[in-house]
């Protein structure tokens, strides 16, 4: 009986002794964890407070400079900041309001219509300078956020070589090649936040300056560039064709001094370095360069070509006219291919390949650009029993305009093949100098008497044979035109669709400059020495009157003609109006004949008001010598406009700035 009585007071002891024990465990274990998380993890949990309350974030550092051979920015990175207003979080309105008049130059009422509305949030237009910005990053309910922006002073010039910055990494052209020295190396900052997460104005540390890029300076003459684009796009629209290209280079040194390319109306790609193209006749030098370099011809020796029509196995060759015997000399002049054809019977295959490859065919330049295409040229083995006959004048291999423009400057350099080079420095933000690429042969091609012999085979070429278009008045150039079939996507020839081009140097005896224009599918006229010829002149007659022209101007006076002579056959690209800038086509076509009053006493036409650069190509084109005294436009000419002048006498321009 007590013992049942006292079962109840049992279970109720037992009851409270394993609350006692679940409230000590429970506690113990909240003691545990206490201690872990002030002692064991007190410095992760105070790492997480402080990236609530801070906030570190990438500073962008200034991208470098893209410079022309004379220091013109073609390319250049500035700081703009966009400014927040907070209204809820501004204190002083008053101070805000003069703060961004001040600053900002913003009107009154538009500086007091974002300060006090009632919304969470404004934004000022416009985006200002670092400068304008800097007394306003203390004030609170004011936001500032900058941001770098690549800008190109002459948005239009040359985009295809330049590239573009996307998301801070060049893409395209110079940005993509040198984007590792041009980006620079990026800061960190530290920002403070308040507890909803915003920024504290003022509360910023710097934990890591910016390194800015360092400046990268380029072979390209900026004024050549421009004339370049101007007269490929003038001729690309005078012949109807679909594109082009025209490659200007020191051929001593290699430096390429302009590149330009349209294609479809385009000028944001460059066809130049990465659209291979059969070359057709102006192959033919460098055929005549192997029959020379191997001693298996001279230019003396001769072949037959018949009337102009050569049938070989399943395949005809034609030539334009029909010539007879021919020698070497005459073949290259008058771009014969049956002459050409038979003289290249007289190589081996191995001899034939090899030329082709040491002047650069089949293989990249190297040029510091992206998307270089190599062309192509087969091996020997994998040749058809006709394919010496077709390489001999510019078919069964690819090349691109800047492959040939190097190549021609191989013949202009007594044999020698230049790299391209288009860096020319790179500079640290003081202006120092961190590397400096030197002019690179990459090998001789061919021996210099073959190109001393070859010379006078060129000059005659624009003197009196394919090329006459590209003949200057006062100074002898050497070159050679080329046409070729062009092939659809297809793999098969379009019908009535040819590639122009023509390669040339100047002066002939001391070449300073190469040329190489190419154009596609020109329509109406379509041979190289019509189309392509008249713009490597016009580029000529345009560059020579500039004031920075990247040539030794005492050697150029040397190579001049000894008595001024009309060329013949010569047919301008364009002709300048005489008051304007305007470019207006001759009334007769895109290549009509200069006038009759050339060819003796003329009156000097009224170039007053008009700017230098169109003054003296009119005045060249009349075979006129120019004395230049100043710039900008023109102030007077002496003698006076109605005075009666012939071709070869001398001009003087007095120039007026602005």
């Amino acid at each position: 009986m007590s013992l049942k009585r006292r079962d109840p007071y049992r279970k109720v002891e037992i009851r409270r002794r394993c609350m006692l024990l679940f409230w000590v465990v429970l506690a113990a274990v909240l003691l545990g964890r206490a201690a872990e998380v002030q002692v064991v993890e007190r410095f992760a949990w105070r790492e997480d407070a402080a990236g609530q309350q801070r906030m570190s974030r990438v500073v962008p550092a200034p991208r470098g400079r893209i410079l022309d051979r004379n220091g013109s920015e073609l390319a250049v990175s500035h700081w703009r900041a966009a400014v927040g207003i907070a209204p809820s979080e501004i204190r002083d309105v008053e101070e805000v309001v003069a703060a961004l008049e001040e600053n900002l130059g913003l009107r009154p009422d538009v500086a007091r219509d974002v300060s006090v509305d009632t919304r969470s949030w404004r934004v000022v237009r416009g985006r200002y300078s670092m400068t304008q910005v800097e007394r306003l990053r203390g004030l609170r309910g004011v936001h500032v956020q900058g941001e770098l922006r690549r800008l190109y002073p002459r948005e239009k010039l040359a985009r295809g070589l330049l590239g573009v910055v996307q998301d801070g990494v060049g893409t395209g052209g110079v940005e993509q090649t040198m984007d590792s020295v041009l980006a620079g190396r990026a800061g960190r900052e530290i920002v403070e936040r308040d507890n909803q997460g915003r920024q504290i104005p003022g509360q910023v540390i710097t934990v890591q300056e910016p390194v800015p890029g360092r400046d990268v300076v380029l072979t390209i003459d900026e004024d050549l560039q421009a004339l370049a684009e101007e007269l490929l796009a003038m001729s690309v629209d005078s012949t109807g064709a679909r594109g082009g290209d025209l490659v200007i280079t020191d051929p001593r040194t290699g430096e390429i001094l302009a590149i330009a390319s349209l294609t479809e109306g385009s000028n944001n790609s460059l066809s130049a370095i990465n659209a291979p193209y059969e070359p057709g006749s102006t192959i033919k030098p460098f055929t005549a360069a192997a029959l020379l370099r191997h001693g298996v011809a001279s230019l003396a020796d001769s072949v037959d070509t018949g009337t102009g029509s050569w049938d070989v196995g399943t395949r005809r060759i034609n030539d334009i006219y029909g010539g007879g015997w021919l020698t070497l000399y005459q073949v290259v002049q008058r771009s014969s291919n049956i002459g050409i054809a038979k003289f290249a019977e007289r190589l081996t295959e191995g001899q034939q390949y090899t030329n082709l490859r040491d002047f650069g065919f089949g293989t990249r330049t190297g040029v510091m650009l992206p998307g270089e295409a190599a062309g192509i040229l087969r091996r020997p083995e994998q040749w058809s029993a006709l394919s010496g006959q077709s390489l001999a004048f510019g078919y069964e291999l690819s090349v691109t305009s800047l492959q040939m423009a190097m190549a021609f400057g191989a013949l202009a350099n007594d044999g020698r093949l230049m790299e391209p080079r288009l860096i020319r420095e790179v500079r640290d933000r003081d202006g120092g100098s961190v590397r400096f690429d030197r002019p690179r042969t990459v090998r001789r091609a061919v021996p210099p008497g073959v190109t001393e012999a070859l010379k006078p085979v060129l000059v005659d070429v624009v003197e009196q044979g394919t090329g006459t278009r590209a003949r200057m008045a006062s100074f002898l150039v050497a070159g050679k035109s080329g046409t070729a079939r062009a092939m659809g996507r297809d793999g098969r020839y379009e019908g009535n669709a040819y590639f122009a081009s023509f390669g040339a140097f100047f002066p002939a005896d001391d070449p300073q400059l190469l040329l190489f224009a190419k154009l596609d599918r020109p329509s109406g006229e379509y041979y190289g020495g019509a189309v392509a010829a008249p713009l490597t002149r016009a580029m000529l007659e345009g560059l020579l009157p500039t004031r920075r022209i990247p040539v030794d101007r005492d050697a150029l006076a040397l190579a001049r003609r000894p008595v001024p002579v009309e060329p013949a056959g010569s047919e301008p690209l364009v002709r300048f109006a005489a008051a304007t800038s305007t470019l207006e086509p001759l009334a007769a076509g895109p290549f009509a004949d200069p006038p009759d009053s050339r060819r003796g006493s003329m009156a000097l036409p009224d170039l007053n008001g008009a700017p230098i650069r169109v003054a003296l190509r009119r005045l060249h084109r009349m075979g006129l010598r120019v004395w230049l005294d100043g710039g900008g436009s023109v102030l007077m000419t002496v003698p006076a406009a109605g005075t009666s002048v012939a071709p070869g006498d001398t001009v003087r321009v007095l120039g007026r700035e602005g």
